[in-house]
């Protein structure tokens, strides 16, 4: 079983980059991998509950929630998080606020990282 760490940068519309790569995240979870998602930037409203896109369009949130529930390590960069005005209340039950650090170690650990 391999590790995939994700790191996602750009906002949860506008384009697909966050929505592939949560959909990578479940293909790589259905094939026996471990994944891990670190936020930066404006990804990190991705994981803000409460998210009501138009009808039709995909729920980022709702994904991050999934991906949560099926065992996803979740992380949003405080810096880029308090930037933005959110706090640990505005996210999807078990996203967590952390630091490069943990990102840090989560490269150091090993596997494959992949940033979109």
């Amino acid at each position: 079983m391999g590790m995939v760490t994700i790191v996602l940068q750009d906002a949860p519309y506008g384009n697909e980059k966050v929505w592939n790569a949560l959909r990578l995240s479940q293909a790589l979870l259905s094939v026996g991998s471990q994944v891990r998602i670190f936020l930066y930037g404006d990804s990190v409203s991705s994981a803000k509950k409460g998210q009501n896109p138009p009808k039709g369009y995909y729920n980022i949130g709702d994904m991050v929630k999934g991906l949560v529930d099926k065992g996803v390590e979740v992380r949003s960069c405080l810096t880029c998080t308090s930037a933005r005005g959110l706090t640990q209340e505005d996210f999807v039950e078990g996203v967590a606020i952390g630091k490069t650090l943990d990102l840090a170690r989560w490269v150091n650990e090993g596997g494959q990282v992949m940033v979109f």
